[in-house]
């Protein structure tokens, strides 16, 4: 590992942690490993979510939220990234929405290798819930994987 190879890793990682959008998430008012807990009734009955967000941060007009993930090679895009992450997020993103009503909710995956900040759209996220309500709806989710 050489001092060419060490400044790459360096730089790589103040991108991360300097990103306009997810700065806040890696700054002092920021949580680490947050607990979340909301229940999500238009999943069903009784559907709830209770998860850990690796890192957290809630301003006046966001909540921003990042999960950590180790693939390698990291996905290069939203398109690439596994489904179970986007549903998971999804999940996340619900549940935050109910915690903290009438803020922005603005999702993103880490990969450690890189390491490379992904941000999730929108978008890709409600189609997750979507699909989720879906499933549950035909029996093909079991509903105990939407509480944890």
């Amino acid at each position: 590992f050489g001092a060419r190879d060490a400044e790459a890793l360096v730089a790589e990682i103040l991108a991360v942690l300097d990103d306009p959008l997810f700065s806040a998430a890696f700054g002092p008012s920021s949580q680490a490993e947050a607990g979340l807990a909301a229940d999500l009734p238009e999943l069903g009955t009784g559907a709830r979510v209770n998860g850990r967000i690796d890192r957290l941060a809630v301003t006046p007009d966001a909540v921003l939220i990042l999960d950590y993930k180790t693939n390698r090679p990291a996905p290069q895009s939203q398109a690439d990234t596994p489904q179970v992450y986007l549903a998971q997020m999804a999940l996340y993103r619900a549940a935050a929405a109910k915690i903290f009503p009438g803020r922005r909710i603005v999702c993103g995956l880490v990969f450690t290798d890189g390491p490379r900040l992904l941000r999730l759209s929108d978008t890709v996220l409600e189609a997750q819930m979507a699909d989720i309500a879906l499933r549950l709806d035909r029996g093909h989710l079991d509903p105990e994987m939407v509480r944890s």
